[in-house]
């Protein structure tokens, strides 16, 4: 018997072939879960070779460092089950449990209820005495603060609030999780982290593709839903948040909490003064030129489900009162470029403006390239005293760093317990608050247009204060 099971349920589905095997392969390459037996559940009726055949083929797709000799010893690990999301025909995995199972749910979002309660129903969620139970389920957690709070009641009839772990992949991210240990791990960041030296805070993810193939799923999610919600939700809270005591994942989720609740509320009176929906239309991305979102096959004609969303956020704390905090991701834009970026105050005095000294910026670069700059004024060379702009740049990765993927690592942690990188409920609950007057008026009217590869909707600054601009989605944020 081995040391640990992990079961997928969803097992054919799409997320399994290019996130979850390629992640659980390289983390057997790297010899961490060699223990573990991998379980695939889904409703194909198919042998264990056949599962792994096609598992090889999504390893030879989507794994950069695929071997033979290494998918030879990986296959070892692997098994299947056939069968539907009732409790009966679930039971067939109870001889190929270990003590402690992980049962993760790689599932379309509306089963992810039926699916917790059929394990529940089949005995799965009771921890035996040696070991533990733990159920890991993908975003989206609802579609609005009421079916949220739904399907935790569904969830929550077999399971308990500390056994479940909800995925937002931006969390596993090396970028984000260095936010946290570059801002309280430096002496000098954490005094200057307060509204007294900070004008404004930008979180970008603005990406050149369209909605591809889920257009099904987008339409009736758009961008706030689909990003804003949960992936920026998260960037702007750990930027937010107080110092912690300790490295604990209690703390950490308390503190972003924290954060949430102190959001100053959205009215429906104030609505247009602190979010901007967008859609594209047709444009040309680089050379290639695109069609517009009413365009895109399966998307109605007349559609006015939002590619763009921005978002004006303000928090009533002694540390952030009177600091904006601006969200915005978008489809078909400029580039494929995400970011937090940090505006400090500007510097007073004489000389600051007899060089011209320019804002400073401290910028976590996400993507394309994991980076951290900070732009700062400096000396002009010359026989003037005149200042320019000047930008220190730190790679995040090393030539000898080994990195991990996000799913690599929120793996690991849902296996060895650590919950930090996971979203407890009441972090849910209160960014749906958050959003809900914004989700209710735009249930009428319709998005503001933008071209294909542009930087999106003007209207986005109307949600700026005087004297702010967006920073450029085609430059980089230059």
């Amino acid at each position: 018997m081995p040391a640990m099971t992990l079961v997928i349920l969803g097992a054919s589905g799409d997320l399994t072939q290019r996130l979850l095997m390629p992640a659980l392969y390289r983390l057997h390459t790297l010899g961490l879960t060699r223990d573990l037996r991998i379980v695939g559940y889904a409703k194909e009726r198919w042998s264990r070779e056949h599962f792994e055949k096609h598992i090889q083929k999504a390893l030879q797709a989507f794994a950069p460092d695929y071997k033979t000799s290494d998918w030879n010893r990986f296959r070892h690990q692997l098994d299947y089950v056939g069968g539907e999301l009732e409790a009966d025909q679930l039971g067939q995995l109870k001889s190929k449990l270990a003590p402690a199972s992980l049962f993760y749910l790689a599932l379309p979002p509306q089963l992810f209820g039926t699916a917790a309660k059929a394990l529940g129903q089949a005995g799965f969620a009771k921890s035996p005495r040696n070991g533990w139970r733990r159920l890991v389920v993908e975003k989206p957690f609802g579609t609005d603060l009421a079916s949220a709070q739904a399907l935790r009641q569904e969830m929550h009839e077999y399971w308990e609030e500390e056994q479940i772990m909800r995925i937002d992949h931006f969390l596993g991210k090396e970028t984000t999780q260095n936010l946290i240990v570059f801002r309280m791990a430096n002496r000098f960041i954490e005094p200057v982290w307060n509204a007294q030296h900070i004008a404004q805070v930008q979180i970008t993810f603005a990406e050149t593709l369209g909605v591809e193939k889920r257009a099904a799923y987008y339409d009736k999610a758009g961008a706030l839903r689909d990003m804003l919600q949960n992936h920026l939700m998260q960037l702007f809270s750990l930027t937010a948040i107080a110092p912690l005591a300790e490295v604990n994942a209690e703390i950490l989720r308390d503190h972003k909490v924290e954060v949430l609740r102190s959001v100053v509320p959205i009215t429906p009176a104030t609505v247009d003064a602190h979010a901007v929906r967008g859609q594209y239309r047709a444009g040309a991305i680089g050379r290639k030129k695109v069609v517009g979102y009413r365009s895109e096959p399966g998307i109605p004609r007349s559609s006015c489900t939002e590619t763009f969303a921005a978002l004006r956020l303000e928090i009533d704390n002694w540390r952030w009162c009177g600091v904006p905090f601006y969200l915005r991701s978008g489809k078909r834009l400029a580039s494929n470029y995400s970011e937090i970026a940090v505006q400090f105050r500007d510097v007073p005095g004489g000389l600051a403006k007899a060089v011209s000294a320019q804002n400073n910026w401290m910028i976590f670069r996400i993507q394309p390239v994991e980076q951290l700059d900070l732009v700062v004024t400096a000396k002009r060379p010359g026989l003037e005293l005149a200042g320019r702009q000047v930008v220190l740049t730190a790679p995040y990765e090393m030539p000898h760093d080994r990195g991990f993927s996000a799913y690599e690592q929120l793996i690991m942690d849902a296996i060895e317990g650590f919950r930090g990188h996971f979203l407890r409920f009441d972090e849910v609950e209160c960014a749906w608050k958050i959003l809900a007057p914004v989700l209710d008026a735009w249930q009428t009217g319709a998005p503001d247009f933008y071209a294909a590869g542009s930087e999106g909707p003007s209207t986005q600054k109307r949600l700026l204060d005087p004297g702010q601009t967006w920073r450029s989605i085609a430059r980089n944020g230059t």
